[in-house]
């Protein structure tokens, strides 16, 4: 990398980036650190555009801008990367640029064959989401609207999440692998939580589609995660960052793996590109 590089297209995680997790809950704190806050408003400083990219629905991620104070006032739209890649927005207000969606009756089916008492759910834009049966508490971002599961995967979705809180991530890896899901790509995340989305949709395809618009490339884009949804954008990236805490198969595709998320990591990688006291 070209000594003088310096990122103009900054793509953040949040759940494990930005945000820190609530030890043995499987959730995030829903604030932000003041090291983070102060590094993501010196790369807007310096002229750098600011992309949140997550696994979450968009209606889970508006908050996170908020906390962050972006887009500032006066500043154009920010560009948000929602459901692994699936919805790409502009915020404010929640105005959907592209979505993708497929059909998840077969896949949805293959895995309940083998987790029966799995919940799923397809998010319901604007309130929350359509469950079979009620998340653990804090899993999922607004109401949870019970319905068959029939009929939550009757129409074209954008993505379907499987939650089996009697299995591990480790079950869902190896239960996604024998069955191949075909038509369909998944992502494991960090405990029995599988998202379904549709073929060659990621975190990866929905950051092209931005970097498209504001005429960039990948090479100019520093990316940083934690996930497995993760992968293919720090492949994708220029540069690509690990949280510390990261497994060893995201780290093994970063070009650089930073502090964990409660030593402030996304702030020190930031920090490098982007000095708290000016290029020295």
């Amino acid at each position: 990398m070209a000594t003088d590089w310096q990122p103009r297209l900054v793509a953040l995680d949040i759940d494990g980036t930005l945000l820190a997790w609530v030890e043995g809950s499987g959730q995030t704190y829903e604030q932000i650190r003041p090291e983070v806050y102060a590094a993501v408003h010196r790369a807007l400083d310096a002229g750098a555009h600011i992309v949140l990219s997550s696994g979450r629905s968009p209606h889970g991620m508006t908050r996170i801008a908020d906390l962050l104070d972006i887009p500032r006032e006066e500043a154009d739209q920010l560009w948000v990367v929602a459901s692994n890649g699936a919805v790409i927005f502009r915020y404010p207000p929640m105005d959907v640029v592209r979505e993708v969606t497929f059909d998840a009756r077969a896949a949805v089916a293959a895995v309940l064959e083998h987790h029966p008492n799995a919940l799923v759910a397809v998010e319901e834009r604007g309130s929350g989401y359509r469950v079979n049966r009620p998340f653990p508490e804090g899993e999922l971002s607004g109401e949870m609207i019970i319905t068959d599961v029939d009929e939550i995967v009757a129409g074209p979705v954008s993505r379907v999440i499987i939650r089996d809180p009697e299995a591990t991530a480790d079950d869902f890896v190896e239960l996604a692998s024998r069955l191949g899901l075909h038509g369909t790509d998944y992502v494991v995340g960090w405990t029995a939580w599988l998202d379904l989305s549709p073929v060659g949709v990621s975190k990866a395809s929905g950051l092209q589609v931005v970097a498209d618009e504001l005429g960039l490339r990948a090479s100019d884009c520093l990316a940083i995660g934690d996930g497995r949804n993760d992968l293919e954008m720090l492949a994708w990236a220029g540069r690509g960052v690990a949280m510390g805490q990261a497994i060893e198969e995201v780290r093994a595709v970063a070009d650089h793996v930073t502090g964990p998320v409660d030593q402030d990591g996304a702030a020190q990688e930031l920090n490098l590109w982007f000095p708290p006291t000016g290029p020295t």
